[in-house]
């Protein structure tokens, strides 16, 4: 039966000035040092984070390896109806926990309310999942009996980006306790709440101490230190291809299994069959979703040349009546994380050499959003497909578009930078979205739709530098147990 939530149309701040700290073994734990957590909104501190380090992450890692003989000795069933009753709670509490992500990312409060609730449902279905999680057996000879187990890898640690808080730690941490680990999550600094609340919640749920503990603190630090820890037996990442490239060495020189889910360059192609106007709605959703913060935004527009100006102008039209503002008035498009992310944008805008701005390019003018790290919806035309813009993940409300003649020349453009995370395809052409499909370097390809990584159901990874291992799904179940063969001679 599906549970219909009732939101407020408008929320109130947090007002949060309490420090918010480490969660470990069922305890807040304090930090020597902290640092200010910033409302991109505004600029103004939403209240102090205790910096952990080296010893909050060791404590932590101990309190996990400690809960891991119990934890793993829980019967499936038992651990279900745990997981579900989190995801109770998350969806209970789903407009407080919006509310924070808000502030923290600066997100509509529509889209972080969204996050709870599919933050909820990972919890459900790796609850429901975990019942079904099994070996098989192997026929060799009558008298051998063999078969294999799906074993815990012992401490998980997780590394998470600022982008989705709620919905990055929840498919993470689901499917890693669900199958029997013990999990240390390493919030991203800019948007640590969430997080720790989830914890929280979690140890009302009947999550024994242990099996969830949250570090807060700086990647340098905090994150560094749990990579390198020896007592983690598994690693995730969700970040940048520039540090998931530093955690696979770690984790190499460890010999440690990794998942790392890292940038996109996410293409949309649009042939002349296609529904021009909900192709044009759809590219402009994706790319203003979380303010463009997606490692599958649909970034790059490849467009048949005969419809694109009617599908350029149509983009413009839309993203020209976006509404800005802080993500608690919920508008169509909020700030950027953080002033640093607003620079990095404008770098490379500035830097493009080729090409036309037709629409945005620099933050807005409005003198009340002047306290935040607005940007505004930008849109080049013509780009040389082998520029940065082209090339690199932009991290913005930042679209950049190119034509191309036919199916071959279109692949050649899509397939064309070192990311293969997302794809999407509109035709009416049933045999060409297959061949596309099979042709386009991409751990997703939709036809006539663009989720934007969405689907817990669906399993979520990428090709080259988007990573590798595949998070979400019951794929994910997979990817955080190992194999035990066993042979007995009867």
């Amino acid at each position: 039966m599906t549970t219909m939530h009732e939101f407020p149309p408008t929320a109130t701040s947090s007002n949060a000035a309490a420090v918010t700290q480490s969660f470990i073994a069922g305890q807040s734990v304090a930090s020597t040092d902290t640092f200010d957590n910033i409302d991109p909104a505004t600029g103004q501190s939403l209240g102090p984070v205790a910096a952990g380090g080296e010893a909050e992450v060791d404590q932590a890692v101990t309190a996990a390896r400690a809960a891991t003989r119990d934890w793993r000795r829980v019967a499936p069933a038992a651990r279900a109806e745990i997981l579900c009753r989190l995801a109770d709670l998350i969806a209970a509490d789903a407009e407080r926990l919006a509310v924070l992500e808000s502030e923290d990312t600066g997100k509509p409060l529509s889209q972080a309310r969204n996050d709870a609730l599919v933050a909820a449902r990972y919890f459900r279905f790796y609850g429901h999942a975990i019942d079904s999680h099994y070996g098989h057996t192997i026929p060799l000879e009558p008298d051998t009996h063999a078969y294999t187990r799906r074993e815990p890898f012992g401490v998980t640690g997780h590394v998470l980006a600022w982008n989705y808080p709620m919905q990055l730690l929840s498919r993470a941490v689901a499917p890693a306790i669900a199958v029997g680990n013990c999990s240390v999550v390493k919030p991203a600094e800019e948007t640590p709440r969430t997080a720790v609340e989830f914890a929280r919640l979690a140890q009302q749920a009947g999550v024994p101490d242990g099996v969830f503990n949250v570090v807060t603190g700086a990647g340098p630090q905090a994150g560094s230190a749990l990579v390198d820890h020896p007592g983690v037996d598994h690693l995730g990442f969700v970040g940048s291809t520039e540090v998931g490239s530093l955690i696979a060495h770690a984790a190499a020189d460890r010999v440690v299994p990794t998942v790392l889910e890292l940038g996109g360059k996410s293409p949309q192609i649009v042939f002349a069959d296609a529904n021009l106007s909900t192709a044009a709605a759809t590219v402009a959703r994706a790319i203003l979703q979380n303010a463009g913060q997606t490692c599958s935004a649909g970034s790059r527009l490849l467009v048949q040349r005969d419809i694109a100006d009617a599908v350029v102008a149509d983009v413009v039209q839309r993203l020209q009546a976006v509404r800005m503002g802080p993500g608690l008035d919920d508008p169509d498009l909020g700030p950027l994380v953080s002033r640093t992310q607003q620079r990095r944008v404008q770098s490379m805008i500035d830097a493009v050499t080729t090409g036309e701005v037709v629409l945005g390019g620099t933050a807005p003018t409005d003198p009340q959003l002047s306290a935040g790290a607005y940007f505004a919806p930008t849109v080049i035309v013509g780009v040389d497909p082998t520029a940065p813009i082209a090339q690199e993940e932009i991290f913005g409300p930042v679209l950049t578009i190119n034509t191309f003649d036919d199916e071959d020349h279109a692949i050649a453009l899509a397939n064309g930078t070192p990311y293969g995370l997302l794809a999407a395809v509109w035709t009416r052409d049933l045999s060409r979205a297959h061949r596309m499909a099979a042709e386009l370097r991409a751990g997703q390809v939709y036809v006539n739709a663009y989720g934007a990584g969405g689907g817990v159901e669906l399993p979520f990874g990428g090709f080259g530098k988007s990573g590798y291992g595949r998070e979400k799904g019951y794929e994910a179940l997979d990817a955080f147990s190992a194999t035990k063969t066993v042979v007995v001679t009867l």
